[in-house]
């Protein structure tokens, strides 16, 4: 072969190789709404969750992945990747008739993924407020939408707080009254893929319902359970379930269109478990509307397209603020300057340390800072100031004919007394407060905390506001956007 004839082959080869490493995955991102540390099959052995056990144990399983301690300052992390201190949306959440979104001037995760092609989709929950319609998701860079604005819902009825609140896009959806959300968003979802041109890249946010309250399931998914007495604990099993044979499905049609390969899949939970309804964060302690690790530390993992270490577990520092900026690493877009977020691509996929060696759990200066009034972590150690949230102690699964009473209670103050500190790393159940004997650590942590609230911004956390109710009414009985 002559000598030019073989160059130019190098470099075609050379040319094809770069196309490849350029090519931006399909990205799916799925959040399971109060889904427990120990509420999966990879975890649990009591759980049938075969999907994500699946996708768990073939990719990368994240054994120190942190969220906020509920719904709303979560989801403003992954889409903002700012800290909810900063954006005011750090106190409980947002109500079914409050004026609070997510501010207007941020720049958001589907956004940024639109300036380099992405088709970008939500289903499910949003819950980053609503009372304008300019805080709604497809006037914030998605392309489609079908769920619901609030905290949560009737699965079937699709109701909450007296009105209907189920969006197809801009649109009331009446026609899935009835219909248990778990299959028709997996049914959308399916559509969109099957529907989808596979050569542009496709970004789709699955923040399902499930498992969040109210406990609600089709008789044939707790029925799997025959072993769990408890009618709370074994519906809410199902309730599981249910969300594992969504993403079953969903993978499966990924599968079917030829994009399976080309998709990077993110599944986290957006807080610790619901311990009165009946999820489980055993062994660590605490649950959901606290500081505890019970109520941060979750669920979470990275399937598909890129790792280049799979079937492992990563042992670093993660946080909800980082998975817009490394989903955004992983596409090959441009970052957004300025935010809290740290790009982990190359730690998640290389599996290399990873980059964040600190976090806020959250702050909270509101009278009764109901889910936890501060907290950090630098590298082992953890510190907590104040009110860590109201459920305290660690509770196995609830699988006996009776509630396990929830029988470790902390009653609100406020301030940053009393101080408690655990190096998480040996004491990761958080058994041992090391306050008193290591002032020096509990001194620097302290003022380390004290200089994020030099970036502190007052929760917006308003009354409800009956224009809100009015226009609902207005609307059929439906909650709506257009009264702010």
């Amino acid at each position: 072969m002559a000598r030019g004839n073989i160059i130019f082959l190098v470099f075609v080869c050379f040319l094809s190789c770069l196309l490849v490493s350029a090519k931006r995955p399909h990205i799916v991102f799925i959040v399971a709404d109060d889904l427990g540390f120990n509420d999966v099959g990879f975890r649990n052995p009591d759980m049938i969750t075969p999907n994500i056990d699946k996708l768990a144990n073939t990719g990368v399983i994240f054994d120190s992945a942190y969220v906020l301690p509920v719904c709303s300052p979560s989801r403003s992390a992954f889409m903002s990747g700012i800290y909810p201190f900063k954006t005011g949306l750090q106190h409980i959440v947002i109500g079914a008739a409050q004026n609070v979104c997510l501010p207007l001037n941020l720049t958001i995760l589907p956004q940024q993924l639109k300036k380099v092609g992405y088709a970008t989709h939500i289903i499910g929950k949003w819950h980053l407020g609503f009372c304008n319609w300019n805080c709604t998701p497809t006037y914030r860079g998605f392309d489609s939408y079908l769920g619901y604005y609030n905290a949560d819902e009737d699965y079937y009825k699709h109701t909450v707080a007296g009105f209907y609140d189920l969006h197809d896009n801009e649109t009331p959806g009446w026609n899935f009254n009835g219909k248990y959300s778990a299959y028709f968003f997996a049914e959308r979802a399916q559509q969109i893929i099957t529907n989808h041109n596979a050569d542009q890249p496709l970004f789709m946010y699955l923040p399902f319902q499930n498992v969040h309250a109210p406990i609600e399931v089709p008789p044939k998914y707790a029925n799997m359970y025959p072993y769990v007495r408890n009618w709370g604990r074994k519906n809410f099993c199902g309730m599981v379930t249910i969300l594992d044979e969504a993403i079953g499905n969903i993978t499966q049609t990924l599968k079917d269109k030829g994009m399976y390969e080309d998709t990077l899949i993110l599944l986290t939970a957006d807080n610790g478990a619901e311990l009165i309804a009946y999820g489980n964060n055993w062994p660590l302690r605490g649950g959901k509307h606290t500081l505890w690790e019970g109520g941060t530390r979750v669920t979470s993992f990275m399937s598909g397209y890129g790792l280049q270490e799979t079937g492992i577990t990563h042992t670093g520092l993660l946080h909800a603020v980082d998975w817009m900026p490394t989903l955004i690493g992983a596409a090959g877009a441009e970052q957004v300057p300025g935010i809290d977020g740290i790009n982990q691509w190359d730690s998640i996929r290389l599996n290399q340390p990873s980059k964040r060696t600190e976090f806020i759990y959250n702050l909270d200066d509101f009278y009764i800072p109901t889910q936890g009034h501060a907290g950090i972590r630098m590298g082992d150690w953890k510190l907590l100031l104040g009110y860590p949230g109201s459920i305290d102690g660690w509770y196995e699964p609830m699988n006996d004919t009776k509630d396990t009473p929830l029988t470790y209670y902390i009653f609100p103050n406020t301030g940053d007394s009393p101080a408690r500190l655990f190096n998480v790393i040996e004491d990761p159940r958080e058994l041992n407060d090391l306050a008193a004997d290591y002032p020096d650590i509990v001194q620097n942590l302290t003022a380390r905390i004290n200089e994020y609230r030099q970036s502190y911004v007052k929760a917006n956390y308003p009354k409800h506001s009956d224009i809100a109710v009015e226009k609902a009414k207005q609307n059929g009985g439906v909650w709506s956007p257009g009264w702010c």
